[in-house]
């Protein structure tokens, strides 16, 4: 298993940019697919970006494309989430994950691995 730390959420105005953090230890970093899902208040889960094990291919969620970049440094160990052009509709507990060898899923029952997340707050 592999432990997540997220870092880098806060309050922000709409229009404005936030960059999410996801600290992995435990693993080879390299060796594991990382992905940002969120979840609003009372909303289910929802898929905001992954990017494959390799780091070759990326998948966003449509409500995110243009908006959100998803990366990895693996000699820090760390994936981010640079988000630009923030929506109040984007305010969520924002949630890491990762999972063994894997392409950029959007499905989070196929990721094992979990933070306990970030909140982020976009304010109008």
């Amino acid at each position: 298993q592999v432990q997540l730390v997220e870092s880098g959420g806060g309050l922000v105005q709409a229009g404005g940019s936030l960059r999410l953090s996801c600290a992995a230890s435990g693993r080879t970093f390299s060796d594991y697919a990382m992905a940002w899902f969120r979840q609003a208040r009372g909303k289910e889960r929802e898929f905001v970006a992954a990017l494959g094990w390799f780091g070759l291919s990326t998948n966003y969620g449509d409500s995110v494309k243009g908006r959100f970049t998803i990366s990895r440094d693996n000699a820090k160990s760390t994936a981010y989430l640079q988000m630009y052009s923030l929506k109040p509709e984007d305010t969520a507990v924002y949630y890491c994950a990762a999972q063994y060898r894997t392409g950029p899923s959007s499905s989070w029952p196929q990721y094992n691995n979990w933070g306990r997340g970030t909140q982020v707050t976009v304010s109008s």
